[in-house]
């Protein structure tokens, strides 16, 4: 778990990078990906499930990343794109278009079923974060 941390750690600053994010800001994102990917890790661990643990660790990513952009007064997205990085479910989409072209379509509609799944965790934790914020900044 330690080196996949350390390793999302480095993907997101790299990732960071090609998206152009302030330099200030890209050992922050890279720190706040990793923690998401440290979360998912031990809720796919814990549960089994990897549309939980996208969910929990979203949420933990988009909490991070509204609490830093009102720290350092920038943008919440500097922070969530390149945090939502390691949660992604791009080995998932690649299995399902893997099993379409080998003509496998029960596996294929699998993986594409749990890329959905991901996917619609993944909004759904953004979305939810962001409405809590808006309601807090309301009152």
């Amino acid at each position: 778990m330690v080196m996949q941390t350390i390793g999302a750690f480095f993907a997101v600053i790299s990732f960071a990078l090609v998206l152009e994010l302030p330099k200030k800001y890209v050992v922050l994102a890279g720190g706040i990906g990793a923690a998401g990917w440290l979360s998912y890790l031990m809720v796919d661990t814990a549960a089994g499930s990897v549309t939980a643990a996208a969910f929990l660790s979203t949420l933990l990513v988009a909490l991070a990343s509204h609490v830093s952009a009102r720290i350092f007064k920038a943008p919440v997205t500097v922070f969530l794109v390149a945090g939502i990085l390691p949660s992604v479910p791009g080995a998932s989409i690649y299995r399902s278009v893997s099993y379409v072209i080998s003509n496998d379509p029960e596996l294929s509609s699998h993986y594409l079923v749990q890329t959905l799944q991901i996917s619609g965790a993944i909004a759904m934790a953004i979305f939810i974060m962001d409405s809590l914020f808006r309601l807090i900044q309301k009152k």
